[in-house]
């Protein structure tokens, strides 16, 4: 479609005819991403020019076909100086309904609507889709825009359009599906692109407990008690789609505004009820096992950011199913979690996005939580009977675990290293006990614990747990692999005793010559269990052994 007739023509063709020419334009570039670099100043013409036209009256049926053409230009991010300004913002604003700030001064979306202060007269049922359709279609133009210019996410300050998201999720129980949608889309997009936006947000227009609330009403949350949400009827029917994606948005949003806490008495209050509220989405079902991932991993992520104390609000359902074992804390959130955790494991790929998250939740839930570190560890470490297999060697979550703390991604590594460590009490001792030395020399040398003991936090001490086929069998474990090995033939058993001096004579001398030529280095654990060369460790004096603990 030659854009030059069509800005021609837009100049002085009437609302059909506009309507008419700009429905072709769409109809030709529906599934068009990528743009001709040739024609960026026609379109960004063609951008003004359909902005000139929604400043006018026009029938709302102009105003959609227009709102799509100028969503099809905002993916192109070099084109949108029209709309990345005051007028162009407020525009949109105007006609998605965002009032508040400065948008309340431009009044609603036009047709249809009072501009003199007046009652507007109630749309009958057509009148009002074609305005939801022009509310749905602005925001879509405004999520464009945020997201692909950042003169445009300037102006969005400066016109308080947040101001107007605020004041819509005001009004989130009469929202239509796809208006919620888009308007929880626009307010992540907001969040996440602009950190000084996030603060304002939190502090000024509360936003954390709209949204809060927004989620509450979606996933029809009912409360047993002040930070208690009930579970969901097991028989009742899976979570809407539609349902489920507004709320994965408001998940996605409050994890933004939770990136950095903030502290008091009224935060730690409101971070309790969204931890409730993550419990009932743990155990919520979705149409699809896609979907239900998809809500565990915004919940996983946005637990990671609230204070490690507001967890208890995950277990703390003392009269409704809890185990005595555990303090009479629930544990089915913490059972889904590790589900979850196991799944991202047998997936074999993207462990860093995937699944370091969940990782670093268990292990903070378990290192200030003593009873969700003693049921994680009842499931992931329970007491060892089989000792003549590699802690590596097996499909239990303990061997996948393992397997990660050799893995090539450094962040993987650490994160199961860790969390095994904790679930160890963080004696050194135990963890070898599960993992053997080879596996576990990557965190002993980063925290200085090759020399043994244990790390900072305190732990209450629990009662011994080995079986009694360990204690059996730990004088034959070899420490560094962790398992009872098969007794080797001795190579030097059928040598002579001339043939034993000239080999042990070749070892030392091939070894002298690598380290004369610096390809090795011989280094020795410090008392404090760093690594250092070995004539600084022989001069050092020996330090104590730390004492070791186990559950």
């Amino acid at each position: 479609m030659d854009l030059n007739n069509v800005l021609s023509q837009l100049e002085s063709a009437n609302d059909v005819d506009i309507e008419e020419l700009l429905r072709e334009f769409n109809r030709e570039n529906s599934h068009t991403f990528t743009f001709d670099q040739k024609e960026e100043t026609l379109r960004s013409k063609l951008c003004q020019s359909v902005l000139i036209v929604l400043g006018m009256q026009v029938p709302l049926s102009c105003q959609k076909t227009c709102l799509e053409t100028l969503r099809i230009l905002s993916r192109d991010k070099c084109v949108l100086a029209p709309v990345a300004t005051r007028d162009g913002m407020l525009t949109l604003a105007r006609m998605a309904q965002l009032s508040g700030g400065e948008t309340a001064g431009a009044g609603q979306a036009g047709a249809g609507q009072a501009g003199d202060g007046q009652e507007p007269p109630q749309p009958s049922a057509p009148v009002a889709e074609e305005e939801r359709v022009v509310v749905v279609e602005a925001l879509k133009c405004l999520c464009n825009v945020v997201y692909n210019s950042a003169a445009a996410q300037q102006v969005s300050v400066d016109v308080k359009l947040a101001h107007g998201l605020c004041a819509s999720l005001r009004t989130a129980a009469a929202w239509h599906h796809e208006v919620g949608l888009f308007t929880l889309r626009l307010l992540f997009l907001l969040s996440a692109l602009r950190s000084d936006l996030r603060v304002e947000l939190r502090r000024e227009r509360q936003v954390v407990k709209l949204l809060a609330e927004v989620l509450e009403h979606t996933l029809d949350v009912r409360w047993d008690g002040t930070y208690e949400a009930a579970r969901p009827d097991p028989q009742s029917l899976p979570l809407p789609a539609e349902d489920n994606d507004r709320a994965m948005e408001a998940l996605k949003a409050l994890f933004n505004l939770t990136v950095c806490n903030a502290d008091g008495k009224e935060d730690d209050h409101q971070y309790r009820i969204i931890a409730a509220i993550l419990r009932h989405v743990l155990m919520l079902r979705t149409e699809t096992e896609d979907k239900t991932e998809e809500a565990h991993s915004h919940a996983v992520n946005l637990l990671n950011n609230l204070p490690v104390s507001c967890l208890d609000a995950l277990i703390d359902l003392p009269v409704r199913g809890g185990l005595e074992e555990y303090g009479g804390k629930n544990m089915d959130a913490i059972q889904v979690l590790l589900d979850f955790m196991e799944k991202r494991i047998d997936k074999g790929s993207n462990y860093k996005e995937g699944l370091t998250p969940v990782l670093s939740l268990l292990t903070e839930g378990s290192r200030h939580h003593r009873e969700i570190r003693r049921y994680i560890k009842a499931q992931v470490l329970p007491p060892l009977t089989d000792v003549k297999i590699r802690p590596e060697v097996g499909t239990t979550t303990r061997n996948k675990l393992v397997r990660l703390m050799t893995h090539v991604e450094m962040a993987v590594k650490q994160a199961a290293a860790e969390f095994l460590f904790v679930l160890c009490k963080e004696s050194v001792d135990n963890l070898l006990k599960y993992t053997g030395y080879g596996n576990a020399a990557g965190l002993l040398m980063a925290r200085g614990l090759l020399g043994g003991g244990r790390g900072e936090t305190e732990y209450s001490p629990d009662e011994d747990s080995d079986t009694e086929e360990y204690k059996t069998a730990k004088p034959f474990i070899n420490p560094i692999t962790g398992h009872v090995e098969e007794p080797m033939p001795n190579p030097m058993e059928e040598m002579t005793e001339e043939q034993k001096e000239y080999e042990a004579q070749k070892l030392v001398n091939m070894l002298d010559k690598l380290s004369r030529q610096s390809v090795i280095r011989p280094m020795g654990v410090k008392p404090d269990g760093t690594l250092a060369p070995l004539e600084e460790t022989l001069r050092a004096p020996p330090g104590d052994d730390a004492g070791s603990d186990s559950d």
